[in-house]
């Protein structure tokens, strides 16, 4: 398994007269499969909320979507089951499936009840998951469908920035509508996964299903991308690095030794991420030159090897006596995805400062960006929510959810 990286600026061409030059630069990292097309066992956590809200249909359908999952497993892989309310406990110890008929069994014993302790339940998960994260791809969905009324959310972020480290993904999946959002989303960008919506319970097959491909994908784990500027160009000072495909995520950089670092965590099959990097070039004479190098470090848990790199490639433009530009429509793409989301962002600032008016021209703004990059899923939610301010109306929380996810994904 090797490293796909290839990158592409917005505008190959600068302008040599001018003394500075913005650029946004995609670059696409995904696995390449050796011949064999083998990936490492899995090695698999649900963390599963069972507090009285709860009851009834809502837990029958997800443990109808964890009992697809447990049939999903492959020999080898490895599977973890913690539940919480107000407090958490292990159902099913971190193990090889040997015996799927008996972890239904005690899957199905599960009763709705109590509280909800979120950081209780990701404890418990994180810990389990550690057990078996030797030569794995190690992974953990958390569901919940409440506030964590017992728990501590800075404790949340904590625990999923130690799952990082760990080099353990977190996804998070919000069920119906009286979950926190940021905190469900910051988990997830701090574990390196993604956030999604359960808005109804029969959608729980289809999100547990959608997750349980995506993890399937990874080939390789705990890639950092390492980028190395040449002298007159800088980052952006704000906000410099984004991921945008498959979801937005802003990244935090590090610096070390002369280099900028973004943890990407896992790299997949067939579904590569694609990161912006907002860049200045100061001015440069005519003619061909590097403005960066780029290179990944990653692990292969299918080789058991760590700290691995990928080839170093250049980033190049040419300096033009008399500009023309070039734009790349693939990158203009993604620089659209980065704007719907950030558009969206100020308008839920902007709501929840009161500024209703300002939040519907906002919404509206990144309706319309989104039509630009046809994702027509995501221009009429956004729309639809600019409307009903409009209007005079209130956002529901079901409707802020689908405003969120719209901002982050392309819509289907």
């Amino acid at each position: 398994m090797r490293v796909g990286l290839q990158a592409a600026l917005n505008d190959a061409n600068l302008d040599a007269t001018q003394p500075n030059s913005q650029r946004q630069l995609a670059v696409s990292l995904s696995a390449i499969p050796n011949s064999t097309g083998r990936t490492a066992p899995l090695n698999l956590c649900l963390i599963l909320d069972h507090s009285g809200s709860m009851s009834g249909r809502p837990l029958e359908t997800v443990k109808q979507a964890a009992y697809r999952i447990i049939d999903s497993l492959s020999p080898g892989d490895r599977l973890s089951i913690v539940v919480f309310d107000h407090k958490a406990k292990t159902l099913i110890p971190n193990q090889i499936i040997e015996d799927p008929a008996r972890i239904k069994v005690e899957l199905n014993k599960l009763r709705a009840s109590g509280g909800t302790a979120i950081d209780e339940g990701m404890r418990l998960g994180v810990e389990e998951l550690a057990k078996g994260r030797k030569d794995t791809i190690s992974q953990a969905f958390l569901l919940t469908d409440g506030e964590n009324e017992h728990g501590d959310n800075d404790r949340c972020l904590k625990l999923a920035q130690l799952a990082a480290d760990y080099n353990l993904t977190l996804s998070t999946l919000g069920f119906g509508d009286n979950w926190n959002q940021d905190i469900l989303e910051k988990i997830a960008d701090a574990g390196g996964g993604t956030l999604a919506y359960i808005q109804n319970p029969e959608e729980a097959l289809s999100e547990f299903s959608r997750l349980f491909s995506r993890v399937q994908s990874v080939g390789l784990t705990n890639a950092y991308l390492l980028l190395s500027l040449m002298s007159n160009i800088r980052l952006a000072e704000l906000k410099p690095i984004a991921q945008v495909v498959p979801d937005t995520i802003e990244l935090p950089v590090m610096q070390e030794a002369g280099q900028y670092i973004v943890r990407l965590g896992d790299l997949m099959i067939d579904a590569p991420r694609i990161v912006l990097v907002n860049l200045y070039a100061g001015q440069l004479p005519e003619g061909r030159h590097t403005l960066a190098h780029l290179q990944v470090r990653y692990d292969d848990p299918l080789q058991g090897a760590e700290n691995l790199f990928s080839e170093k490639i250049p980033v190049e433009a040419t300096a033009l006596g008399t500009f023309q530009s070039v734009l790349n429509p693939q990158v203009q793409q993604h620089v659209l995805a980065l704007a719907k989301y950030r558009q969206t962002q100020i308008a839920e600032v902007k709501l929840q400062q009161g500024d209703r008016a300002g939040a519907a021209t906002m919404l509206q703004s990144a309706a319309k960006t989104a039509l630009q990059m046809g994702d027509q899923g995501a221009a009429t939610v956004l729309q639809s929510s600019a409307t009903r301010l409009q209007e005079g109306g209130e956002l529901s929380e079901a409707d802020r959810k689908k405003t969120r996810i719209a901002s982050k994904t392309v819509l289907q």
